[in-house]
């Protein structure tokens, strides 16, 4: 099915329910087209719904007004419901942008989204010290000794040589690359999980 906009016989209320159209196209217009053209046919729909069974005497203007003043803002209502779209969509991709940029949007819908904003951030660390490793190969590594030292970065010291502590040596970058590859991936799966229980425990 395709969207297919409401006739209003009165000129005014065709021009308040194409606004409000507008107001939603415009609030969806990051999402793919599915999830905008869903979303759209949703609310239409339950536009429609209502106006038929408004059964008061009052003209198209002021019941279409009253039915999206109990639908509510566009801007509002569909802010959470864009995000989680969003979140869904940007997993499906296993880009790291795209789910970066999806879980900002979903920052103020709980605490676990905080968590995995972080776990991603996270990875960005990794990255990080791949490429400090190429550039201060020195004092970047897995420096590990039983008794002192146990560090997984830069380490600097101008009293003891550390060096001698690094247990990866040239295997550091590779080691680092799938690391991050495993922890993007895991990461991932499980915030695709955690979407598949909320739509099952709705």
């Amino acid at each position: 099915m395709k969207f297919k906009e409401i006739e209003f016989a009165d000129s005014n209320a065709k021009r308040i329910y194409k606004d409000y159209i507008l107001r939603i196209q415009n609030t969806t217009k990051i999402l793919a087209s599915n999830n905008r053209e869903e979303i759209l046919m949703e609310v239409n729909s339950h536009i429609f719904e209502s106006f038929q069974n408004d059964n008061s005497e009052t003209n198209d203007v002021e019941k279409l007004l009253n039915i999206l003043e109990k639908i509510g803002q566009p801007e509002v209502f569909l802010k959470e419901l864009v995000a989680q779209k969003k979140l869904e969509e940007s997993t499906k991709t296993f880009n790291p942008i795209k789910i970066l940029k999806a879980l900002i949007l979903n920052l103020g819908n709980g605490f676990s989204y905080v968590l995995f904003f972080i776990l991603y951030l996270l990875l960005f660390a990794f990255i990080f010290l791949i490429f400090a490793k190429i550039f201060d190969p020195e004092n970047v590594g897995f420096f590990y000794n039983a008794r002192d030292i146990f560090v997984l970065g830069k380490i600097s010291s101008s009293t003891e040589n550390y060096g001698q502590y690094e247990q990866l040596g040239n295997l550091f970058i590779p080691v680092m690359i799938v690391l991050t590859v495993i922890s993007f991936v895991i990461i991932t799966l499980l915030l695709r999980l955690k979407k598949t229980i909320n739509i099952k425990l709705r």
